[in-house]
Parts: C-alpha cells; structure tokens; sequence
C-alpha cells in the first residue's frame, strides 16, 4: 500500500519525531488484514485496524484498548521478554505522537523488535531447523500448557458440539472451491472423516475435558509465531480477540505444529517433537485426536487461502498463487485422514546398550512415536522427570504395571496408524512374548531390535550419562542379564551393534517394516 493512502495517523507514526525515543530509519511498516507493525529499531508497535469480521471486532478505540491489553498480557505468558506495555497513541491538533500530549486516538502494543531470521519459520526455510531444537520447543511449549489456565468455563469448549460446529463451518464455507483448489474427493473423504469421528469417539472428548486437557492455549501457534532469541523460544502473537480460538483442547495448539512441519516437507521432525513433548505431559491419549486437529488448522488454512479467489481486488496472479497454496493446504487436510497403517517396534537390550539412540534414529526417519519405559515409569508414580527414583520405583510389581502400561500405550496408537517405538529393556522372553502375542492378534508389523555393545561400552555409557531421565547406574547394570531370544522369537528380531554408524542399520529396519 502505497504511504499516501495510509491513513493520517499511520502515516504519522512513519515519522521518527512521532517517537519519544530514537529510531533506526527508514522504518518498515508491515501488515495484515487486522494489523499495522511498525519497526522502528529498538522497538516494535503495532496497531489494530478498526475492522468487525464477527469472530473479530476492532471497531471502537474502546474495543482496540481492551485488545490492546489482553494481547499484552496473554501473551506475557510466553513471550514476556518481547511484550512491553500498551501506549496510547494521542492528536494535538494535527500531530500525532506515541505516548504524547493531547487526547488518545488509538493504542498500541509496544513489544521488544527481534530480527525475523529468528523465526522458526524462516529457520525452516533455511533448512536451519534440527531435532535438538524441536525437542527444546517441545519442552517449552509443554511448560507452557502445564501452567495454562482452565476452569469449568474455559473446559466448557471442549464439547463436541463446540468443536463440531467449527470444523463443520469450514465445510459449508468452501463448497464452491470444489473443483477448484479442493476436489470433489479431499471434500468427500475428509468430511466423512470428521463425521464419523464425532459419531465413534464422544468419549474422547468426555475424556479430554475430565482430565483437564482444555485449557487457556496458545490458539495460532505455528513457526511463524515461534522465535527463537537470545537462546529462548518465545511463543507470541497469541489469540486475544476470540476464545473459542484459544479456549482449546492443548493438541489444537500441537497440531499448528505438526501441520508446518510436514507442509515444509520436514516430517523426520514431527516423531522427535510429538514424543518429547507427550514425554513431558504424559498425554499420551493425546495422539488419539491429534489427526483431526491437524486436518482442521490446514483446512482453514485453505479456507481462507480460498476467499482470496473471490476478491475482485486482487491481481490474476496472485490468485494463481492463492489457488496453489490453497490446493496444498486441502491436500494435506485430506491426507492426514487417511487410513494408516501403524506398527510396533521394540527395542531390547542392557542399560546403555543405545537402546534410546538407536529409538531416536528410528523415530527420524519412521515418524514415529518414541514410548520410554523410563516416561512411563515416573508418570504412573508421580516422580517428577528428572528427578531419580526411589527403590519403591523400581519393585517388582512397579516394573510389571509400567510394561503393561507402554504395551497399553503402543497398541492404542499403533491401532490408530501411528507407527511406535517401546523403549524399555524387554530382557524377559515373558516381556516380549506379550508383545509377540498382541501384535499378532491385532494385525500389527513387529519388530524387535536388540541392541548390543560390550560391558567396558555399556559401563562407559552410563558413567558419562548427564541430564537424561534414566536412572541406571553401573551398580544396577551388574545386576542385568538378557534372556536369550528363542527359536520363535527370532524371525523378529534385528540386532543392532550401537557402537557402529546408526543410520545405515536403522535404515534397514525401516526399509524390513516396509
């Protein structure tokens, strides 16, 4: 938009005498449909537009003011280092100033200015992304959800006829892209996928509010909205102006997520970030709705990718480009409602045989969910973590409810098309005889990978060992044995050497699944 159809009071503000503080020149003026940034070096400020869009109202200064406020401090909660005040903008005559003299016109949000190649998002584009550091977000956002508010009004979203009716929406509201960006068949397959969802699992949803899993999220949390600054992840620019946006169930916020990842053709990455951060949480029964929310957040994507190609104001080509982007995003919504086929995968071996680097490997290149023993563990007792447990968390009977526990677990999701990594040492042929025997009755691929090293390795391993939750120590590693695999266990099972190059033998496994 060109400066002189800016309205006056923008365009003042593109003034550095507007600012009772020095500025960088020139300054940038971004925008959105909602929103005007400016970046004046130090700082950013940023404007809403009067506009009404119904699930949107920025109409009165009285209404901006109030927004004003709830962006600053919802977002304080997870970008606070960025989030600053609320300054009024105000008119003496026919000057405007930030914070001057004379009646306030307008508020802004004052916020820290942060370089964009901070942006996850452009740290994807750069191929600049790593699993190391989805682990790290996985972790802060995990954090984030745990201290998140909920109540029984804000659980009050999570019913199904809440969620129904928004996913519905998006459907009545692009028929008339069918044929267009969307075929008859996305739009087809992907509604009976969400219809038939909402008639089997209205227990899930039950579930979810019971367990206090909806809660006062994030509401728009992908890369784009993520930086990562001064060695923090910060996640800002929040949902301020709708709840039923923000008032979600925590995997709404995870699927933003997940649907960036695998849009930007890095789904190695999704594996890693889903189990780190069920690691974290415990929500494992999570996964279970994830895919319909993945589904939904690309589908609006699409959605409003769409209304683009009926704007008579904007340019032929770019709605070429709307019409791709819009395809993509349909495309994705579709896929991940597709049936998948989910399989187990076991991992074997002594305390610091590299069972968890050899799962990690595997969950890069499977996409799989990573399940440790060692999560597990200290989930069902309580134990925070990273803290080391007692003797009372390893008895007998607390070793036999947490491998029943992860084959729960692994079969619940490998049912549902999630391909799962049990990570535990299975050292008792009764231990994997169980796994055998489930896999088996549900039609599920197996595989068992025994991961071997020698005993100076194992005890060198466990020694420098730092920062893990393990608890395994060289004393408890004296007291192993694995129990030999039998004759009928063998067709299952692949040795791995761990003291050897990973990716070559987790490949294999792979490509023996496929």
């Amino acid at each position: 938009m060109a400066e002189s159809t800016l309205p006056a009071l923008i365009q003042a503000l593109l003034q550095p005498q507007a600012y009772p503080h020095p500025v960088t020149q020139p300054m940038r003026l971004m925008q959105t449909h909602v929103s005007y940034v400016l970046l004046t070096g130090e700082y950013a400020y940023k404007l809403k537009k009067p506009v009404n869009f119904g699930f949107l109202d920025y109409s009165t200064l009285e209404k901006r003011h109030h927004f004003c406020q709830e962006e600053l401090r919802l977002n304080q909660r997870a970008a606070a280092p960025l989030y600053l005040d609320v300054c009024p903008v105000t008119q003496q005559g026919d000057q405007y100033r930030l914070q001057g003299e004379g009646q306030a016109v307008d508020y802004a949000v004052k916020m820290r200015q942060f370089p964009q190649d901070a942006l996850l998002s452009h740290l994807s584009e750069q191929g600049e992304l790593s699993e190391e550091l989805l682990r790290r977000l996985a972790e802060r956002v995990a954090d984030f959800h745990r201290r998140a508010e909920t109540s029984d009004y804000i659980r009050a979203f999570g019913e199904l006829s809440q969620v129904r009716q928004a996913i519905d929406e998006n459907y009545d509201q692009t028929v008339d892209f069918i044929g267009g960006p969307q075929t008859q068949q996305q739009f087809d397959e992907t509604k009976a996928y969400t219809d038939r969802f909402f008639a089997e699992r209205a227990d899930l949803f039950r579930q979810r509010q019971e367990q206090g899993w909806i809660r006062a999220c994030h509401g728009d949390l992908h890369l784009g909205n993520i930086c990562y600054w001064q060695d923090q992840l910060l996640l800002f620019d929040c949902i301020e102006f709708n709840e039923p946006f923000r008032l979600v169930d925590v995997m709404y916020d995870i699927a933003y997520i997940v649907m960036d990842l695998v849009l930007r053709e890095r789904s190695d990455l999704t594996g890693p970030f889903l189990s780190h951060y069920v690691e974290q949480t415990g929500d494992w029964e999570g996964l279970q709705i994830l895919p319909l929310y993945v589904s939904r957040q690309a589908y609006v994507r699409a959605k409003v990718t769409s209304f683009l190609l009926k704007d008579p104001s904007v340019a032929e080509a770019d709605k070429q480009q709307a019409s791709a982007t819009a395809a993509r995003y349909y495309r994705l919504a579709w896929s991940y409602v597709q049936p998948q086929t989910g399989a187990l995968y076991v991992m074997a071996g002594l305390s610091g045989s590299g069972k968890t680097t050899v799962a990690r490997e595997l969950g890069c290149q499977l996409s799989a969910i990573h399940l440790r023993s060692d999560a597990v563990r200290k989930h069902l007792a309580g134990v925070p973590l990273h803290q080391r447990g007692g003797d009372d968390l390893y008895t007998a009977e607390m070793t036999q409810r947490t491998y029943k526990r992860l084959l729960e677990l692994g079969l619940m999701l490998a049912q549902q098309g999630y391909r799962v990594i049990l990570d535990a040492k299975y050292d008792r042929q009764a231990l994997r005889q169980s796994v055998i025997e489930q896999a088996q009755a549900h039609g599920l691929p197996l595989q068992i990978c025994y991961c071997t090293a020698p005993q100076a390795v194992l005890e060198e391993r466990l020694q420098a060992r730092q920062g893990d939750i393990a608890d395994a120590t060289v004393a408890v590693l004296t007291k192993q044995s694995m129990e030999s695999f039998t004759a009928a266990e063998e067709p299952w099972v692949t040795t791995v050497d761990t003291t050897r190059d990973l990716s070559d033998q987790a490949a294999n496994i792979v490509n023996r699944t496929r």
